[in-house]
């Protein structure tokens, strides 16, 4: 293999990359994958590429990108997999009625702001190529998603889990998850489906018959696997292979019918067992594996195909400008001022708006997906990972002034007012 001794390399600075701006990123009181997204850019033209076109070439060549975009790949659908893992009904449990007003307008508000502001950007920075109605829709789709991983590391790492505010932030993030994942499907069935040889109604019936099938069938053949555990005391390898199989043909399935891949194994996870100690030891299996080695991978990935210098000149930061503006007024605005009717106070709710605004690792798999099937152009892709950057980057600061540790303390000891449940 000609290019096995540049992949070894490639890997060796991203992973050193990755872990030094991810330290460096905990510094200032971010989270790690904020700074492991980060040096993904920094690896690519926009930094790299423009200070030293030649170490960047030699680094990145591209013959060798296939190679590293695999490897990213595979490292996504582990992310999928677990993200889908960690999704709990059980986060719904006493909070429906916020949860689900807030996360559904927290849904709806970004994305019809997101499809009408395509209404202005389509004849400005898009390509004829592509269809308006999948432009607007995609555009609507990317603005309304939540990170719950970076989320979840977020609420943890400012001990807010189980507070009040973490506790309905988690349940919002989940039930936004599982929505965004389902409309971008559809966006992605729609734009394949224009290519396909297949008539659209027969990749619709059987996405749906899929998808139906995984949920009343497959969970309840995958139930058993938490006896095994059970029995077993343990995941043992053979079971480890079996849950991979199906993992891998879960995501071929989807694949195969036009959805995409990712769904497949997100699906995979959301159907898994959810008793805390299977999901704890199934994620131990595979946690450390892809969050350390082949996410930060895809973030370099992510990095290469990523060129700020394609948003050049006033006009094109206006256009930059305006997704930021959209995305903040739709996810924050749409969350806050749900959660207030909720009857949370306007500190709380407005601490719930800025944690549903933090977009990062699931936008850029997003993002990606809109990049492969063509719905956006490279200068799109380049505004939208800036606003991914942007919004997750802004959550903890504006967390810490409207709502400060003195504010947490109260609201862990349960000693804030509760939102109607």
């Amino acid at each position: 293999m000609p290019h096995l001794p540049t992949l070894l390399i490639q890997i060796a600075v991203i992973l050193l990359m990755a872990r030094l701006v991810g330290w460096l990123f905990r510094k200032i009181h971010q989270p790690r994958v904020m700074g492991e997204m980060a040096a993904g850019i920094l690896l690519g033209p926009s930094l790299l590429g423009w200070v030293s076109p030649a170490i960047s070439t030699a680094l990145f060549p591209p013959e060798s990108l296939g190679f590293l975009n695999a490897l990213s790949q595979v490292g996504l659908l582990f992310f999928m997999f677990l993200v889908g893992l960690e999704l709990n009904p059980q986060h719904l449990r006493g909070r429906r009625h916020a949860a689900v007003l807030t996360s559904h307008v927290s849904i709806i508000f970004p994305f019809l702001l997101g499809t009408l502001t395509a209404l202005y950007l389509y004849p400005r920075i898009s390509d004829d190529r592509v269809k308006f109605i999948h432009f607007a829709l995609f555009l609507g789709t990317a603005m309304s998603v939540t990170a719950f991983p970076v989320l979840a590391r977020i609420l943890t790492e400012r001990k807010l889990l189980r507070s009040q505010i973490g506790a309905v932030a988690i349940a919002c993030a989940a039930v936004d998850d599982v929505t965004a994942w389902c409309l971008l499907a559809g966006v992605v069935l729609l734009v394949r489906a224009s290519d396909s040889i297949a008539p659209l109604w027969l990749t619709l019936f059987g996405s749906a018959t899929y998808i139906l099938a995984m949920l009343f069938v497959m969970r309840r053949v995958l139930s058993k696997l938490g006896l095994v555990y059970q029995k077993r005391g343990r995941i043992t390898q053979d079971l480890m292979a079996l849950i991979l199989l199906l993992l891998f043909l879960s995501a071929w399935v989807t694949e195969y019918l036009g959805i995409h891949a990712l769904f497949g194994t997100f699906l995979m996870g959301v159907i898994m067992p959810k008793s805390q100690d299977f999901v704890r030891a199934l994620s131990d299996k595979l946690e450390d594996m892809t969050v350390v080695l082949l996410l930060p991978l895809f973030f370099a990935f992510t990095g290469l195909r990523t060129s700020i210098g394609l948003v050049s000149g006033a006009e094109m930061w206006s256009y930059c400008a305006l997704i930021m503006a959209v995305a903040i007024t739709g996810k924050f605005g749409g969350a806050t001022l749900s959660a207030r009717l909720t009857g949370m106070s306007w500190r709380e709710a407005g601490a719930i708006g800025i944690l549903m605004n933090t977009r990062g690792l699931m936008e850029l798999v997003i993002l990606n997906i809109g990049l492969e099937i063509g719905v956006i152009t490279p200068p799109v892709f380049a505004m939208m990972v800036l606003m991914a950057l942007v919004t997750t980057f802004m959550t903890t600061p504006l967390l810490e002034l409207i709502y400060p540790p003195r504010l947490r303390d109260r609201d862990a000891s349960g000693s804030v007012v509760a939102c109607a449940a």
